[in-house]
């Protein structure tokens, strides 16, 4: 019968929080506990004498830590790997999303024990993504070679006022790929609605600033969206584009059952906005966005999708290219590429200090 469930390491080294979510998992009845150990060196051990589905893996222990233990196990027998950080301030919410950079697929909040209010979304949270990132069967490095077989991005003469992207599951590192590929002048404001836990936001926020060259930040009510910058919708509010370039935050119902929604803020940049956009959907579960995509492109927007094989889930890309909403399906790594190529040096003036 366990040879049908998905075997799930566990590594931290608190014995408690070990004993946790051992019993977290065991309570799924399609998940298994392969093994539980309390150090980074037992984890790559384990994986190379017998491969779980996927590992559950803490970031600071003694001796090797997390980030050090992902790479290793990268590096000789990958599997996915789901890294788990408690919350505390943004900086170390920011340095636990290196997580990416050192291979692993995910990143969720640490489960607590179940006196806390939060007990039971955190569970929740956790069980669904160690079913979703066992699926990835080949966990990927965003660099890549080019893929010569691809057609050429799509190129536009017409002012582009704004550019939108959506993600979700496996976003972090697909928004650091895309944005990593653009300079500091980027003559175009950039919004983002990238579905994520609460209280990562301000890290991701910080992370992004630390490996690109953007000027990453929180977005605010009111605030004129500035060249060079890329903001994130806040927790909790749906993000919108409105006149002169303002940003706009909103408390209405959720879209999808979220907020931040991709299709709120999509529908809003193709009011404002028309054929003087690019809106770009990358990874993640479920459909928002499609819709929205759809309507910037019916209304001569660029629409950029990501494509199925460098996806960690295909759900909301799949969803927009069955709708027709995509003007281009490009490999994760010409993204950034292709929106240098539309984007015209003379769109707006470099960005400001």
């Amino acid at each position: 019968m366990n040879r049908n469930r998905i075997s799930v390491l566990v590594v931290d080294d608190s014995e408690v929080i070990r004993m946790l979510l051992v019993h977290l998992i065991e309570q799924d009845p399609a998940l298994r506990v392969a093994g539980a150990v309390g150090r980074g060196d037992q984890a790559v051990a384990f994986v190379q004498a017998n491969p779980p589905d996927v590992v559950l893996m803490d970031i600071q222990m003694d001796g090797m830590d997390g980030f050090e233990a992902t790479r290793r196990i990268m590096e000789t027998q990958p599997v996915p790997i789901v890294m788990c950080s408690a919350v505390t301030d943004v900086y170390a919410v920011a340095t636990a999303f290196h997580a990416y950079d050192a291979g692993a697929v995910a990143l969720l909040e640490k489960p607590v024990g179940d006196s806390h209010p939060d007990a039971v979304r955190l569970g929740r949270e956790l069980l669904q993504t160690l079913h979703l990132m066992s699926e990835v069967k080949v966990v990927r490095r965003w660099a890549r070679k080019p893929q010569a077989q691809a057609s050429q991005p799509p190129s536009s003469s017409s002012r582009i006022q704004f550019v939108g992207i959506g993600a979700s599951t496996g976003g972090p590192p697909a928004l650091q790929a895309v944005l990593g590929r653009l300079d500091k002048d980027f003559p175009v404001p950039i919004v983002i609605v990238q579905h994520i836990s609460a209280g990562f936001l301000p890290g991701l926020s910080e992370w992004l600033g630390q490996t690109t060259a953007m000027r990453v930040q929180i977005a605010a009510h009111g605030i004129e969206a500035r060249p060079g910058h890329a903001y994130l919708a806040p927790d909790d509010f749906h993000l919108t584009v409105g006149e002169h370039r303002r940003l706009r935050l909103e408390k209405a119902s959720p879209v999808h059952g979220l907020r931040p929604a991709v299709d709120t803020l999509f529908h809003s940049i193709s009011r404002q906005c028309g054929p003087n956009a690019v809106g770009v959907l990358l990874t993640g579960m479920g459909k928002d966005g499609a819709q929205g995509l759809l309507a910037m492109r019916d209304s001569g927007a660029i629409t950029l999708v990501q494509d199925k094989a460098t996806s960690v889930i295909y759900g909301m890309p799949g969803e927009a290219v069955a709708l027709g909403a995509a003007s281009q399906v490009l490999p994760l790594d010409r993204i950034g590429e292709a929106l240098q190529r539309v984007i015209q040096p003379h769109s707006y003036p470099k960005a400001l200090p």
